[in-house]
């Protein structure tokens, strides 16, 4: 152990989207919590990057995120008030299909057995009254208008911030390169500077993780997205007081995107973009021609006035569990060791209760929260 440093109650491994939050939830119920992040805080190496992230009520994925999703804006809205960081915006969201597509009937269908006020839109309706859109008359839409983006990088400086005003030790650029079991039931953590122990550890390093977990092997794997950010003809449509964050299933795919909002144009991405598995330490984060023409093309048919000049190009990643679901558990050979991992593009506007989550299961080893779908034997 570092001869400088104590024994600590938890250490959380990745201070991004998630771990911020869990060493923030930790350190105000008093833990003794030393969080430890390979890059910066915050940095645009993972998942937890990219200026904007969508919330919605509104869950097509499956109604049981639902509570949780309830919570989440609790906390979010807890943390603005806590920071003074605006840290969630609310423009209202879009989920369009074709009639029978699941993102639009699973949409629907969340907001109605949760009793969540909405409005069902044709594609005529929405793209009246939302002049931005250009999707086919006959699709349909749930429009929910508590939805809106959270913005990232804020909000792991404020979940930071406020974990260190709460005592948390936050080190950054300090990587993680292994850990053990001790004899007692704790963990030895190795780090590229040091060693430490711990009572508990949680591991919330994205993409990395599986590297951290062999019980993760084939459960999280990283995948490389890409985003653009163009530049409309007219920006009065896309700004948020006009342009609902929205996810679209057409027959390119599935797509995503959010206003205009502190950098110059649309932001969109395409779920899965390439299909391409990674290496987080080994891949190319250099967007390219192909990255760009594939946003480009679905910008030009669905949003036509948005197909502006290119301002941004960004690579970010997607870690997949095998059902898109989360992982939120511990591991079974070392109850010690608490996991979030498999958020799969869809995970960042749960990381304040993700947070709290985790938090439970390393302070308490269990949680009052609904996680069942999400615990690590439904893969056996």
């Amino acid at each position: 152990m570092s001869s400088s440093d104590e024994r600590r109650d938890v250490i959380v491994v990745g201070v991004g989207g998630m771990g911020s939050a869990t060493a923030y939830h930790l350190a105000n119920r008093g833990a003794d919590v030393l969080g430890l992040e390979r890059f910066d805080v915050p940095h645009t190496q993972g998942s937890s990057h990219g200026i904007t992230r969508i919330i919605r009520r509104a869950y097509y994925e499956h109604p049981s995120y639902i509570p949780l999703i309830e919570r989440a804006y609790e906390l979010w809205d807890d943390l603005a008030d806590e920071t003074g960081r605006p840290v969630i915006h609310r423009t209202g969201s879009i989920d369009a299909a074709p009639q029978g597509n699941e993102v639009f009937e699973g949409s629907r269908r969340s907001c109605e057995e949760h009793d969540i006020p909405h409005e069902v839109l044709t594609g005529a309706e929405l793209n009246e009254r939302f002049p931005g859109y250009s999707l086919p008359d006959d699709y349909r839409a749930v429009y929910q208008e508590d939805g809106g983006f959270v913005v990232p990088e804020q909000s792991i400086v404020g979940h930071t911030e406020a974990a260190q005003a709460a005592g948390a030790e936050i080190r950054a650029r300090e990587g993680v390169y292994d850990w053990a079991p001790t004899p007692d039931g704790g963990v030895r953590v190795w780090t590229d500077k040091d060693t430490y122990e711990a009572d508990r550890l949680v591991l919330a390093a994205g993409a990395w993780n599986y590297k951290l977990a062999d019980a993760l092997s084939g459960l999280a794997v990283p995948e490389r997205q890409v985003l653009a950010w163009f530049q409309p003809e007219t920006p009065s449509l896309f700004d948020p007081d006009s342009l609902p964050v929205w996810n679209i299933e057409v027959p390119e795919g599935r797509f995503y995107g959010l206003p205009i909002y502190d950098v110059p144009g649309f932001k969109l991405g395409k779920y899965h973009h390439l299909d391409e598995s990674v290496d987080p330490d080994d891949y190319d984060t250099d967007p390219g021609p192909q990255d760009e023409v594939l946003l480009r093309d679905f910008t030009e048919k669905y949003f036509p006035d948005a197909a502006g000049p290119t301002m941004r190009l960004a690579t970010c990643m997607f870690t997949n569990s095998p059902d898109e679901h989360f992982i939120l558990d511990r591991l079974p050979d070392h109850p010690q060791v608490v996991v979030g991992a498999g958020f799969s593009g869809h995970g960042f506007k749960f990381a304040t209760v993700i947070g709290e989550i985790l938090a439970d299961l390393a302070a308490d080893g269990d949680t009052d929260h609904p996680i069942g779908m999400f615990r690590l034997d439904r893969f056996e």
